[in-house]
């Protein structure tokens, strides 16, 4: 079903357990692109324990947001105009608002902005109000000057401190990266309910408890940790390098509101057996079975291939109370194996890109029925077997079948990033350093050129295409022993004109 102008819709929060309610504010019409039609939706101020009645309806108005640096804010923004298949129409009305909608949020997310506004009206006022009074004004922390208005932090500043308490010099410190956590440092992130997002890393913390914290966003470098418990209110965990099989998570929901990212495999931990949401990225291989037992409460699995081999494809099915499946560059399934309608009976969105094109014919058919009922159905970029013998090892693979791009740029990246992988792997076999560095120089200037060229011809380099072409060049110069990397990426921001 199409949402229409003026809708209001409701839906049960599970994090709130309560409802809460949008509106669709405008419809913008993209059928003529081949895209579907986008709807502005509006995040309501209200919550109940039923349904809203018309009473209900008539006092509704736009949440206003002030949490972090949200300056009394509506959350406002485009999605998919399909309506989720667990939303309930409740009315329709004249829109709440006429303002017009800038961004674009990938789904509808009723209920989210609420609770992290309760959640901030739960902090400190005084504390709340330094935060909104923080200036320009420079202080002075450790052995460095700093804006008191600073948000982010990292070692650079951890490591100069006499004493964690000046940072409470800096009322709007909302994340801090660190390599070298130490117990103290967890206990300030405890105390501090403005903190709301840590990068940790650490070679001498086995236990790491944030539970008294106000983190909603957690990046682990997990290998020396044996514990990890976790806050009420963490929204996103993300473990990097390779945990210990014996590293126990704690969390006051066993995972039940929380997203987990992974990469390159589903990593042999324990706890989060209620988990609700994975992302698993960079995979070579994903094994859908060992992902069903280990996490069958997923309501949300994301999974993008490197590009990866899939198998039981089949043990999908086995996640009952899936609603949202994404996939992108996973192959080595057929048309047999994936999971009827009938068997994902909460699915609301099916969103595969780049996989076997007989999968992707079957998967079309077989789902065409459950589309028109109103699931959020996308296949694209069917891909054939010599397509995958072609682009396995392509970084830029993904630009291939991209809306903006040609399949002569497409092709033009490829080779660009062909000629520099191949060639710099023989920069080792130069016993001279500086002239391998004076090749590697070269080689860096041409596999610009080439992005430069595209770019003064189509100005289709956007945010993305920008961040893979430096990704690709990371990736091949981390495998050399050339003695000035960082002159190398010096030399690529210097030239590039993108």
């Amino acid at each position: 079903m199409l949402a229409k102008v003026g809708d209001i819709y409701s839906v049960f929060s599970s994090r709130l357990q309560q409802y809460v309610a949008c509106q669709v504010t405008a419809i913008e019409d993209k059928a003529s692109s081949g895209r579907p039609p986008l709807a502005a939706i509006l995040q309501l101020d209200w919550t109940g324990d039923a349904l809203p009645d018309a009473d209900a309806v008539q006092a509704m108005r736009p949440l206003v947001c002030d949490y972090y640096f949200w300056n009394k804010r509506h959350d406002h923004s485009f999605a998919n105009a399909r309506v989720p298949r667990h939303y309930t129409l409740v009315a329709n009305v004249a829109p709440l608002v006429d303002t017009a909608v800038k961004s674009y949020s990938g789904g509808w997310h009723m209920g989210d902005s609420v609770y992290r506004q309760r959640r901030w009206e739960r902090v400190d006022p005084a504390r709340r109000r330094r935060f909104r009074a923080a200036s320009s004004e420079e202080v002075r922390i450790g052995s460095q000057t700093v804006c008191q208005k600073t948000n982010r932090i990292d070692d650079g500043i951890l490591q100069a401190l006499g004493d964690l308490s000046e940072l409470d010099q800096l009322p709007c410190l909302t994340s801090i990266e660190t390599r070298h956590g130490s117990a103290a440092l967890a206990a300030y992130i405890n105390g501090n309910p403005i903190i709301n997002e840590v990068h940790w890393q650490s070679s001498t913390v086995q236990e790491l408890d944030l539970r008294n914290s106000n983190v909603s966003r957690l990046i682990v470098y997990s290998e020396c940790l044996q514990s990890l418990r976790l806050n009420e209110g963490l929204a996103s965990l993300i473990l990097n390098g390779a945990p210990s099989p014996s590293l126990h998570i704690d969390d006051p929901h066993a995972g039940r509101f929380l997203r987990l990212q992974l990469s390159g495999a589903v990593a042999p931990f324990h706890g989060l057996d209620q988990l609700a949401r994975l992302s698993l990225s960079a995979m070579p291989a994903v094994d859908f079975d060992v992902v069903a037992q280990r996490f069958p409460a997923l309501t949300d699995l994301t999974v993008w291939g490197k590009p990866g081999l899939a198998s039981n494809v089949a043990s999908i099915a086995k996640l009952t109370r899936l609603q949202d499946f994404t996939a992108d560059e996973l192959f080595g399934y057929g048309p047999d194996d994936f999971p009827a309608p009938t068997q994902l009976p909460a699915l609301s969105s099916l969103c595969l890109t780049s996989l076997p094109l007989d999968a992707a014919k079957a998967i079309k058919a077989s789902y065409k029925k459950a589309a028109a009922l109103g699931l959020d159905l996308s296949v694209t970029r069917p891909r054939k077997p010599e397509w995958l013998a072609e682009n396995l090892h392509n970084a830029f693979r993904d630009w291939d079948g991209r809306a903006h791009i040609s399949a002569a740029y497409a092709k033009k990246a490829a080779q660009a990033y062909k000629k520099l992988s191949a060639t710099v792997r023989t920069l080792d076999a130069v016993s001279d350093a500086e002239t391998a560095q004076t090749m590697a120089h070269e080689l860096v200037t041409a596999y610009v050129g080439v992005f430069n060229q595209i770019e003064r011809r189509s100005s289709i380099i956007e945010t993305v295409e920008r961040d893979e072409i430096y990704v690709a060049l990371e990736q091949v110069l981390t495998q050399t022993q050339l003695p000035d990397v960082a002159a190398l990426y010096a030399l690529f921001d210097r030239l590039r004109e993108f």
